[in-house]
C-alpha cells in the first residue's frame, strides 16, 4: 500500500514551473501522477475498474481529487467513465495499432521525401531542439512533442491534406506512446532514431532518410504491440 498522498493541498510538495517560479502541487496532481504511472506500467491493467472509494482510501485522500483526476485520465485516453458503472482503465486494440502504423508506412516516408529539398537551416534546427525536449519529456507530453517533430520534418513538403491525415493519426495513437516511452531505452532508441533522421534530411539524402524512417515506423509499431500484448494479458477476466 502506498504512504498517504497529502490530504491538505497547502501541504502539498513544489515544482517548478515556467521561469523557474515555485508552484504548489495539489492532491489532484498526486492522485493523477499515481494512477497515470499504474496504468502505463501495467500494474492496473486495461478494463480495471477505479473506484474512487477504495483510491481515496489507498492514498490517503478525499474523493475530490480522486474523481478530478479520473476525469484528467480520461481526458488524457487513459480511462473511460461508463454511466452508472463507474470509471475503467481505458481498453487497447491490437487491430487499432497495426491499422494506425500501416497507414503511417505508407504516407509519412513520401511526405519526408517530398519535404527533403525544401528544408531551410531554421527548421532543422528547431527540430533538434524539440528533439531535445522529448529527452527529458514526461510520458503525458512525449507524444506530443513527438508529433511537434514529425510535422516539422513533414510540413516543408507543401502537402496540408496529407499532413492532416497524418496529424490525426498521431493524434490517435499518442496513449499508445505513453505506454510505449515510460521505457528508458526507448527514449534512448528514439532519440537515436529522430537524430539520425534529421541529420539525413540535412544532408539531403532522400533515399536514406525514408528508409531510416520506415524502419522507425515499424519498430515503433512492434514495441507498442508488445505492450499492448502483455497488458491485454493482464487484464482482468
Amino acid at each position: 500500500m502506498l504512504k498517504d498522498i497529502q490530504a491538505d493541498h497547502e501541504q502539498a510538495p513544489v515544482a517548478l514551473g515556467a521561469g523557474g517560479r515555485i508552484v504548489r502541487r495539489t492532491a489532484t496532481d498526486l492522485v493523477v501522477d499515481v494512477l497515470r504511472n499504474r496504468i502505463l506500467s501495467g500494474a492496473i491493467p486495461p478494463g480495471a475498474p477505479l473506484r474512487q472509494e477504495l483510491l481515496a482510501q489507498e492514498l490517503g485522500v478525499s474523493r475530490i481529487p480522486v474523481r478530478e483526476a479520473l476525469r484528467l485520465l480520461s481526458a488524457e485516453g487513459l480511462a473511460d467513465t461508463i454511466a452508472h458503472r463507474g470509471a475503467f482503465v481505458s481498453m487497447l486494440s491490437k487491430e487499432e495499432v497495426r491499422e494506425f502504423f500501416d497507414i503511417r508506412c505508407r504516407l509519412e516516408p513520401w511526405i519526408l521525401r517530398e519535404a527533403i529539398p525544401n528544408f531551410t537551416s531554421e527548421q532543422l534546427n528547431y527540430a533538434e531542439s524539440l528533439r531535445a525536449k522529448m529527452d527529458v519529456a514526461e510520458p503525458n507530453m512525449w507524444g506530443k512533442l513527438n508529433w511537434q517533430l514529425h510535422e516539422t520534418l513533414y510540413r516543408p513538403a507543401g502537402r496540408p491534406a496529407a499532413l492532416d491525415i497524418v496529424r490525426t493519426l498521431h493524434e490517435k495513437s499518442e496513449r499508445y506512446f505513453r505506454f510505449q516511452i515510460v521505457n528508458e531505452s526507448v527514449r534512448q532508441q528514439a532519440h537515436d532514431e529522430h537524430q539520425a533522421l534529421i541529420d539525413l534530411c540535412r544532408a539531403g539524402q532522400a533515399d536514406r532518410a525514408e528508409a531510416a524512417l520506415v524502419a522507425h515506423i515499424e519498430l515503433a509499431a512492434e514495441q507498442i504491440l508488445a505492450i499492448v500484448d502483455r497488458l491485454l494479458d493482464s487484464r482482468p477476466g
